[in-house]
């Protein structure tokens, strides 16, 4: 079985009681809903990668963000055909909007990568949701 380690940045975005949330369109995670952030590109600063992906998949920028936790998962997957252990690690941030974000405006739609679009779920809404591991525990935390 192939292994395969992935790290990450992504980003609890809440909002008048609500999560932004990220439909998965490919990967590990296909179909479910997940943080939205990724890979950080070669020399990237973790914080600047957040802020690009966030920008990528929702629009949002003006955002603060701070760091939470780091945490890492481990699961089985079949990749172009084959089964793979993937270990993946997050870098797990807080982001608070700023006067300038528009919450209201955020990319609905695929973004032709990773994203089939986004939205935003409130707490009784996102139980009835199947979530990434990061996102379940960032929104666990949050709540407890």
């Amino acid at each position: 079985m192939n292994r395969h380690t992935h790290i990450g940045v992504y980003g609890l975005v809440a909002w008048e009681g609500q999560f932004l949330l990220i439909h998965k369109a490919r990967g590990a995670y296909q179909g479910q809903w997940d943080l939205p952030g990724g890979r950080l590109e070669f020399g990237e600063q973790p914080e600047t990668a957040l802020h690009r992906e966030i920008e990528e998949e929702t629009g949002l920028t003006h955002l603060q963000v701070m760091i939470r936790s780091a945490e890492s998962t481990v699961l089985e997957w079949v990749y172009q055909g084959e089964p793979e252990e993937l270990h993946h690690i997050g870098m797990l941030y807080d982001v608070v909007l700023t006067a300038a974000s528009q919450p209201d405006h955020i990319k609905k739609e695929p973004d032709g990568e990773d994203s089939l679009g986004g939205d935003w779920f409130t707490l009784e809404q996102v139980r009835d949701l199947s979530l990434t591991p990061f996102a379940e525990y960032m929104i666990s935390k949050s709540t407890s």
